[in-house]
């Protein structure tokens, strides 16, 4: 043991810098996407997704690090990368769509300017929707409609649909009951 300690010597001391240096990154990312999330009225579900998403890119990227500081060469780590995302891609070509809700996911938090609590019209040509957004998910919007029903619409979906807002007046005169014409 102590012959592995001095012959690493040099390589556990900067793999432990490496590490404070990663632990300090993800608080800082942690407390400013927390900021961010309720700055933007992001309920803390979502905002514990990203910050999932933001650890786990970092415990990976701390790796790669790690594996450079005790002497791993770049051509080794390109053929087990290439030959792990090779596997990987041909694997997940299968479930593309979870892949790409997810990322939607990742982008609607940062750029979605809806809430949850406002009512939407989703502008598709075969259906139409107008309903309330009633909880915003890492796959799927939960969307309730007026007759009460529940919708779950990939994430996906409503970054390549056109989307309106519709009137907050509007929704407060449907909600007391209002005659809206």
């Amino acid at each position: 043991m102590t012959n592995f300690i001095d012959t690493y010597q040099n390589q556990i001391f900067n793999s432990l810098i490496i590490l404070g240096v990663f632990f300090a990154i993800l608080m800082i990312l942690k407390i400013s996407i927390r900021k961010i999330g309720k700055k933007s009225g992001i309920n803390d579900a979502r905002i514990h997704l990203i910050i999932r998403y933001t650890t786990v890119s970092l415990f990976l990227l701390s790796l790669l690090v790690l594996a450079f500081i005790f002497g791993a060469q770049f051509e080794d780590l390109a053929l087990v990368f290439s030959s792990v995302f090779a596997v990987i891609g041909i694997a997940l070509f299968a479930i593309w769509s979870i892949l790409s809700n997810i990322t939607s996911g990742v982008i609607m938090f940062f750029s979605f300017p809806y809430k949850v609590g406002d009512k939407i019209q989703i502008h598709d040509k075969d259906y139409p929707i107008e309903a309330i957004i009633e909880d915003i998910r890492a796959f799927q919007l939960h969307l309730r409609l007026d007759n009460g029903n529940l919708i779950t619409y990939p994430n996906n979906l409503i970054l390549q649909k056109p989307v309106t807002l519709v009137q907050k007046d509007a929704i407060e005169d449907f909600e007391n009951g209002t005659d809206l014409i």
